[in-house]
């Protein structure tokens, strides 16, 4: 398996941490994005491996920019950064400041990211980008509730199946849903450990050349949009 380097973003915790662990096992160089330097160098000691700490705030160009000059040549793309701040908030009553936050972070970061290293995968001829996204975000079961973060996973999926076509066919772009996992966004009683969550991000990081491109993903199976 030839070696890549992988820049995991809000990686110093949960599913993020998990999915760095996983890309270091196998052998390749993780740069573990996080937005607190202190938290990413505590997470990337924690690593066995080739990990390197890259303070990554996704909500801010400068800082993407930033990361981008220091590290410029990626292989691999896991957007994983996230909030959920409309947790049993009555949709109608959202306040816009928070909707704008949401955004800001789970689908405009992804798409910063994307537009810093997506480019020179497609010069150098290989890539890989995961959107982390969730079920919450399917307009196939589209359901009540969490206004702010369902908005930020569907247009996650818009910029997954454009990234797609533009970036192809040597960049494979595809998004996953991790299922409930037990982190601090999921909370204690989610029905998933973190390895369970993070196998389908790692196995979309490391698609061979005739895999899957602009599908979304769960179990390592394709899931309705």
């Amino acid at each position: 398996m030839t070696r890549r380097t992988a820049l995991v973003t809000g990686a110093n915790r949960g599913i993020g941490l998990e999915i760095a662990r996983q890309l270091a096992a196998q052998g390749h160089r993780v740069l573990l994005g996080a937005r607190d330097p202190a938290k990413g160098e505590a997470a990337a000691a924690r690593i066995a491996g080739d990990v390197v700490p890259v303070a990554l705030d996704v909500a801010r160009d400068e800082s993407v920019h930033a990361a981008a000059r220091a590290h410029p040549a990626i292989d691999i793309l896991v957007n994983n950064a996230a909030v959920y701040l409309d947790r049993g908030v009555d949709p109608l009553a959202l306040d816009p400041a928070v909707l704008r936050l949401t955004l800001e972070v789970n689908t405009l970061g992804a798409f910063r990211c994307a537009a810093a290293w997506g480019p020179g995968m497609r010069e150098r001829g290989w890539g890989r980008i995961v959107n982390v996204s969730s079920g919450m975000g399917q307009l196939a079961d589209m359901r009540g509730g969490s206004l702010a973060y369902r908005l930020s996973k569907t247009g996650l999926s818009t910029l997954t199946r454009v990234l797609a076509h533009e970036l192809g066919p040597t960049v494979k772009v595809n998004a996953m849903s991790p299922g409930w996992v037990r982190t601090d966004m999921g909370g204690p009683g989610a029905e998933r450990s973190v390895a369970e969550g993070a196998d389908t991000a790692v196995w979309l990081a490391t698609l061979p050349d005739d895999g899957p491109s602009g599908g979304f993903f769960k179990d390592r199976a394709a899931i309705a949009w």
